[in-house]
């Protein structure tokens, strides 16, 4: 059967605008900036939300509680009805090209605990925000089970404000063997200088879960590897841009937005995350180009200020 994404015209007019030259009605043009700002706040999620001011954030990367028991803040009786605070915010202050990205799992069996399906469902039903993709992360190590299969994946929803959301999939895109680039080359459906670039890494990741004496980690008990994280901030933003986590938990977000040359804005309710954020910092490799800096409970209005002025969003 014939692969009907060839046939998709949306799909036809963005490769043939890429063959001509013509620049996508996406792209976004980066003024040259100094430093990269990152704002730590140890606040509730919901009323740090409510400060924000509309359109002030390009990109929403959460990693929300699951409702497991974990800790203090991983419990709630009704987790839908606490998690309609905050999804009914995402939206207001988002960027027209903005995205977001919310972890979670199907793997939850009562209707109060937490489950990115009764997310996904609110958000379908009650918001504007729009499903780009799901994407499973998938990994080999895991608990085993007896009275289901053994789980050995989770779930992240990418969703967007309005069709003019930012993607940028040459950043991420994953290394051809030289095998199949020799057989990709000759397909004269792609085009050669993407197939140089490497493939579509697809809405499947296989990438390890952290173990227990990883060298990333930093104490945080359900901690995701910085490859995932990286993965989303290098193709969902662009540099100069702003990125929210406001359940900023092990900090890692924090890092990569360094790393990669994004403002971050981290908020969590537990002050342990500045001990992580930390830890993540002393971690860090030296492979970022530009210089940061560390604010801490700062007058939100005031830390978007210093940034507002660094990229021209098309």
């Amino acid at each position: 059967m014939h692969n009907k994404s060839h046939f998709n015209s949306g799909l036809r007019t963005i490769v043939q605008q890429r063959r001509d030259g013509v620049e996508h009605s996406t792209a976004v043009h980066i003024k040259e900036f100094n430093k990269t700002y990152h704002a730590v706040y140890i606040q509730d999620a919901v009323k740090f939300l409510k400060t924000l001011p509309d359109a002030s954030v390009q990109l929403v990367l959460i990693d929300p509680p699951y409702n497991l028991s974990l800790d203090y803040w991983d419990i709630y009786p009704n987790y839908l009805e606490w998690a309609k605070q905050w999804i009914d915010e995402i939206f207001r202050v988002m960027t027209d090209n903005g995205n977001c990205v919310i972890f979670g799992g199907f793997q939850f069996q009562d209707l109060k605990q937490g489950d990115l399906l009764e997310i996904l469902h609110y958000t379908r039903h009650n918001t504007k925000l729009r499903l780009i993709n799901l994407i499973i992360w998938y990994y080999k190590n895991g608990m085993s089970a007896h009275r289901y299969f053994a789980n050995r994946h989770e779930e992240a929803i990418w969703l967007s404000k309005t069709k003019k959301y930012y993607f940028d999939l040459d950043s991420v895109r994953v290394p051809y063997d030289e095998e199949t680039k020799k057989s990709a080359l000759k397909d004269k459906r792609l085009i050669p200088e993407n197939v140089e670039k490497g493939k579509n890494p697809t809405n499947v990741w296989e990438i390890g879960r952290l173990s227990g004496n990883s060298t990333e980690r930093v104490g945080h008990p359900t901690q995701k590897p910085v490859e995932i994280i990286r993965r989303l901030v290098r193709s969902l933003s662009y540099e100069g841009s702003t990125v929210l986590d406001f359940f900023a938990g092990s900090g890692t977000t924090g890092r990569v937005c360094i790393e990669e040359n994004r403002n971050s804005i981290l908020v969590d309710a537990d002050a342990s995350l500045k001990g992580y954020f930390k830890k993540h910092r002393d971690n860090m490799a030296a492979m970022f180009a530009k210089p940061y800096e560390i604010i801490e409970n700062e007058p939100v209005e005031v830390f978007l200020d210093r940034i507002k002025t660094q990229v021209i969003p098309e």
